[in-house]
């Protein structure tokens, strides 16, 4: 399963409606399900975003789907990042060549 990082920031839509966040939250990790990517973690922030979350997906047309689905609602945008573990970047590092 790939990893990645989804930055989250509410439209106006979804700051009007703060009070619902968690349960939107909720929400959308039943909708993800759906489409094979599993929130591992959602955390509320304090700076240039208002949300990160944590994602597993078998690919990145997975994650696609499910971001697609997310935004739709009308609540927040998203900028979603691959992210590698130690043992994925080493394998990536070995690949370049000398």
């Amino acid at each position: 399963m790939a990893s990645f990082i989804s930055l989250v920031n509410f439209t106006q839509k979804g700051i009007a409606n703060f009070r619902d966040t968690a349960d939107r939250g909720a929400t959308f990790k039943a909708m993800a399900e759906k489409v094979g990517v599993s929130v591992k973690e959602i955390y509320w922030t304090i700076g240039s975003y208002d949300a990160a979350m944590v994602l597993e997906a078998p690919d990145d047309e997975s994650v696609a789907a499910a971001m697609l689905g997310l935004s739709s609602l009308g609540n927040v945008k998203t900028q979603t990042l691959r992210a590698f573990t130690p043992s994925e970047i080493k394998g990536i590092i070995a690949k370049v060549p000398q």
